[in-house]
């Protein structure tokens, strides 16, 4: 009996210890699986954390954001060029050896008003000088703006009684002769100017009118001048679009535009003798390709997805857009900053051949050549990023490649550039616009806003005076005349 007690004490004791290990495990277990999802949620947080580190380091080196974007004494602003090099520390103002900018002297013939001096006696005998003319005299002159005010013509329709009958009969209305609006053509070319070209409000633009020219006039009624101005205009505009439509190299890009609180997107279509803009409900492929034709030459841009409809052989991808991705690669740890470093050097390397050719230190031929090696280490690199799997570099180094045809474009092809730095400024101004506006409220502003610009950045470009061109065009247009052509022949 007393065996058989402590075999039945030595069971229970066993059956407690198998007890109190199974417990154990399943506690181990269960802290186990605990810590095996604080592993994952450390690195999911890790992971977010890198994401927000990145994007708070973002500025307009590394990123798509505009300049305006970093703010005033921003350290990143400035300290890269397009190549991607480093400035030198030097000074504002004009540097030592510079020989400076000087006001040149207008033509006699536009001088209005001359002031003759003439010494007196003889520095050297004292004796009386005759008034004889110089033929080479010291000029000096002086600028002014003369105090110009409103010149207004008025009709007036006079009733004569007939001195046969007694009845009175007024002159008839002549709509060939009084005119529909009471605002003259140069006073319209104004005002689009001031709210259109230079961006001033509606309601600064009524202010200088009254306080410069003694000028009242309503919100309203700059806004019918707007519209008058549009409609002389969208000739212009239509030109300007056949234009960069045939051109053989044109510069795209697109940012966002206001209307009634609604985003809309506004896109630019560049080239040397021409530029236009396009205001559509959005950026989709389908909606935008009416800007670009029949999708003829070479584009240069960005890599975005909705210029798949352009040949690839028959693009360029913008380099500056590239060395700012390859700075946010080398700001990062791992791989990716071993990677970003290099495709910065290979880019460093790349702008220096390229303004090379540009003064004229290099052909054609010899940039060819120089550009072969680059291109295959360039491209090597960027197959290095895609292999090592890793995310944020992997994929955009993968992208990157899928647009390989496009990266070399400028090397073989005159008047292209490796950079879309032309359609970025002309969306420069535009951009400000937004910032200080609340964009348009209708169809008619929107319409307003692509001729007035276009019209101002393609006259400029032709070397047109701005103003004239709109004075006469709307001119014209009211007179039912063709208006002027914005582009000269030769272009």
């Amino acid at each position: 009996m007393g065996s058989t007690g402590q075999i039945s004490a030595l069971t229970a004791e066993n059956c407690a210890l198998r007890e109190h290990l199974a417990a154990r495990d399943a506690a181990l277990a269960a802290r186990t699986a605990e810590l095996a999802e604080l592993r994952e949620a450390f690195a999911l947080l890790k992971a977010q954390v890198e994401v927000l580190k990145e994007q708070l380091r973002q500025n307009s080196e590394n990123s798509n954001r505009p300049p305006s974007s970093d703010g005033p004494g921003a350290t990143s602003r400035g300290t890269r060029n397009s190549g991607g090099k480093r400035k030198t520390e030097r000074k504002r103002g004009g540097q030592k050896g510079h020989r400076g900018a000087h006001r040149t002297l207008v033509p006699l013939n536009e001088v209005n008003a001359f002031f003759p001096l003439f010494p007196e006696a003889c520095e050297g005998c004292a004796g009386h000088l005759p008034k004889t003319p110089d033929r080479a005299p010291r000029r000096y002159q002086r600028v002014e703006l003369l105090v110009v005010g409103l010149h207004i013509t008025e009709w007036q329709r006079h009733e004569v009684v007939c001195e046969r009958c007694g009845h009175r009969t007024c002159a008839p209305y002549d709509a060939k002769v009084i005119p529909s609006s009471p605002f003259g053509p140069r006073l319209v070319a104004v005002v689009a100017m001031l709210t259109g070209v230079y961006h001033l409000s509606r309601r600064r633009t009524q202010q200088l009118l009254r306080e410069l020219f003694g000028l009242t006039v309503s919100l309203g009624a700059l806004s019918t001048m707007e519209a008058r101005a549009s409609r002389a205009l969208k000739a212009a505009t239509e030109e300007a679009q056949a234009e960069v439509e045939a051109a053989g190299v044109k510069h795209t890009d697109g940012t966002t535009w206001l209307f009634a609180g609604v985003t809309l997107s506004l896109w630019t279509l560049a080239t040397a003798s021409s530029t236009v803009y396009r205001i559509f409900v959005n950026g989709r492929r389908e909606t935008i390709r009416p800007l670009f034709g029949g999708a003829n030459g070479i584009l240069v841009s960005d890599r975005a997805d909705v210029f798949s409809f352009w040949l690839m052989k028959l693009r360029q991808i913008c380099h500056a857009h590239l060395i700012r991705r390859f700075v946010s690669f080398s700001e990062r740890d791992g791989p990716s900053k071993s990677i970003g470093r290099e495709l910065l050097d290979l880019s460093a390397i790349i702008f220096e051949y390229w303004h090379g050719f540009k003064a004229g230190k290099l052909t054609r031929a010899q940039l060819e050549t120089l550009m072969h090696p680059v291109q295959r280490q360039f491209e090597a690199a960027l197959e290095r990023g895609v292999g090592v799997n890793v995310a944020r570099l992997s994929g955009s180094c993968a992208d990157i490649l899928a647009h390989r045809e496009a990266l070399w474009t400028f090397v073989m092809n005159e008047g292209v550039e490796p950079t879309n730095n032309h359609a970025e400024l002309q969306l420069r101004s535009l951009v400000l616009w937004r910032r200080v506006s609340f964009g348009c409220q209708s169809e008619r502003g929107l319409r307003f806003v692509e001729r007035i610009m276009t019209v101002a950045q393609t006259a400029r470009k032709q070397g047109k005076e701005l103003l004239d061109f709109i004075v006469r065009s709307v001119a014209a247009h009211a007179e039912g005349t063709p208006t002027p052509a914005l582009l000269d022949a030769a272009a």
